[in-house]
């Protein structure tokens, strides 16, 4: 209590010293996070090309590695935003992530410029490309690793950061001050995500690897000179305990308790409860998680005051349901990782490469720019669903929102599968093409095939995450109070690094199952030789299969319940 009272008081300084946080700061915390997001997800589209055509790496591998980075950058967002709140604070988290992704942008940009940091390129005649050396190999996974460690600080720490600076309660404007904050803060998040995915990539298609690699960090050396600017103007909460910290006490105190018969009838005073909560006793559903708020001895396990002595042997009842919220989420929350590999997939690019991308006779779209189809989608349906179905749907479903959360995250999965099959089709078009042309040994060669064979799929696909981000993170922040909001997109975060591993896995199994034998794999990298429509076909199983799954899921859940637990109504009071 006297941390969150600490924590308050540091929040309000700016109110009392005018030179402390407020708008002033926000350019300062919007540059920054701008430039990052420019910097990394401008690098992500080609590098698979990177990888294949400078580190002789085949497609599969190259994917595995890419899916791996992107787990760990995701999956850092959680241990990040668990060393901010508990021992860092913000400001140090961020400055600690934007130089980590600095340095690690630098390494990258160095291995276009120094030849001993990669392979020798291949010989005209050369039919095996010298590999990589292991100290070749280990400045690439270091850069990589340093802007994993970057992303995974900065991100979740960033935008609260600059909430930090406006929150002021005695402001009466203060609750619209703090949202147009996040309207602007996620707006200039979707123009960097634009510009990466198209003027980043066309340097790197247009320009070459050495000024494609050098944009991004000079972005981030901008990024950081910037932000370290701002220092002095910046509010500086000091880390006040972290929430993953209090759902490992309740698992830790439940198994040090695990001897206690919960059969057993306890009245309210058994529990331990927070003196300003209304929750009196646990909920009946996960009741070995009960034993963690049971006080056994209260002359050993709590002070005079009342505070308890130690958190990892006893828990307050609000810390138990939080773990409980927590696990109710986790089954629905897991049926969204399939639809989440098969957004993740890096292959396309290649088929991209061997279709005629011209939009006009003198402009050709880069192939690392096709995800913006899947942006653009994606906020189209957004804004049409907003204002234009949400009205309409809700006269008839009765609910607010048009479509439950539930709902929208089923129809996100059928139209992944939907997509996915489309995937193969066109897959198995282009590979005839090609083949039928003469080109089964030349995978660079372009086919008279247009780009918007991919168009359908790609808007699917962004139409599918629109509805399975939204309904996801409204469906997990219906089960926490609104002071939890943060951790649905964390929980979000969370499923990103599980697709990626999932993925890395799966095109690791498949490589090497169907390469097996001598034979040529699905992900050869001459995608012409390969079969690619299979590995998508393989995808579209697995969505379907992942589809029966949600509908088990909603079926035995109790989702009429509307997944709202006693906490939110305790919120909501």
């Amino acid at each position: 209590m006297g941390n969150k009272q600490e924590q308050e008081e540091l929040l309000l300084n700016h109110s009392k010293n005018s030179r402390k946080g407020g708008l002033i700061t926000m350019p300062f915390i919007i540059v920054n996070e701008s430039c990052e997001k420019l910097a990394s997800y401008g690098l992500l589209p080609n590098m698979i090309i990177y990888l294949t055509t400078f580190y002789h790496m085949e497609a599969a591998s190259a994917s595995v590695l890419i899916a791996l980075w992107t787990a760990l950058s995701n999956g850092l967002g959680l241990f990040g935003a668990f060393l901010s709140d508990s021992y860092l604070g913000r400001f140090r988290a961020v400055a600690i992530g934007t130089i980590s992704s600095l340095i690690g942008t630098c390494i990258l940009w160095l291995t276009t410029i120094m030849p001993q940091l990669r392979p020798l390129p291949c010989g005209q005649h050369q039919h095996v490309c010298d590999g990589t050396t292991a100290a070749q190999l280990a400045i690439l996974l270091c850069s990589l690793g340093l802007m994993s460690i970057g992303t995974g600080f900065n991100r979740p720490c960033s935008i609260a950061f600059g909430a930090d600076q406006l929150e002021n309660k005695e402001n009466p404007d203060n609750e619209r001050l703090i949202d147009s904050y996040f309207n602007w803060y996620y707006a200039s998040v979707g123009v960097s995500l634009v510009l990466a995915v198209t003027v980043i990539v066309y340097i790197q298609d247009h320009f070459g690897w050495q000024i494609g690699f050098g944009v991004p960090a000079l972005l981030m050396l901008i990024s950081v000179s910037i932000f370290l600017i701002g220092s002095p103007l910046y509010i500086k909460a000091k880390a006040r305990g972290s929430l993953f910290t209090g759902l490992f006490q309740v698992a830790v105190a439940a198994f040090r308790k695990r001897h206690i018969n919960v059969e057993s009838n306890y009245i309210a005073d058994c529990y331990y409860k927070e003196p300003e909560s209304n929750l009196l006793e646990p909920s009946a559903d996960f009741r070995c998680l009960n034993r963690a708020c049971i006080i056994e001895d209260p002359r050993m396990e709590l002070k005079p005051d009342g505070e308890v002595s130690d958190p990892w042997n006893l828990c307050c009842v609000e810390q138990v349901e939080l773990m409980k919220c927590f696990l109710r989420v986790l089954p629905m929350w897991s049926t969204c990782l399939i639809l989440l590999v098969a957004v993740g997939q890096t292959f396309s690019i290649f088929q991209m490469m061997t279709m005629d991308r011209h939009i006009f006779s003198l402009f050709e779209i880069p192939a690392g720019s096709f995800g913006i189809i899947s942006l653009i989608a994606w906020t189209l349906w957004v804004a049409l669903y907003d204002r234009a179905l949400v009205p309409l749907l809700s006269r008839y479903t009765g609910h607010p929102t048009g479509l439950s959360p539930v709902s929208r995250m089923g129809i996100s999965l059928i139209l992944g599968c939907m997509a996915t099959a489309l995937q193969a089709i066109t897959e198995t078009i282009r590979r005839n093409k090609a083949i039928n042309a003469g080109f089964e040994d030349d995978p660079n060669a372009v086919l008279n095939m247009s780009w918007m064979w991919l168009v359908p799929q790609f808007a699917l696909y962004g139409v599918a995450e629109a509805f399975n981000v939204v309904g996801q993170i409204e469906f997990i922040y219906s089960l926490f109070p609104k002071s939890m909001s943060s951790f649905a997109s964390a929980m979000y975060t969370f499923g990103l690094a599980i697709a990626s591993l999932i993925s890395s896995f799966l095109v690791s199994m498949v490589d090497k199952v169907t390469s097996s034998g001598g034979n040529t794999s699905w992900l050869a990298s001459n995608i012409n030789r390969g079969h690619l429509d299979y590995f998508y076909w393989l995808l579209t199983f697995l969505s379907f299969i992942n589809l029966l799954y949600f509908m088990a899921i909603y079926r035995f859940t109790e989702h009429h319940h509307d997944g709202r637990s006693s906490l939110y109504h305790e919120a909501e009071e």
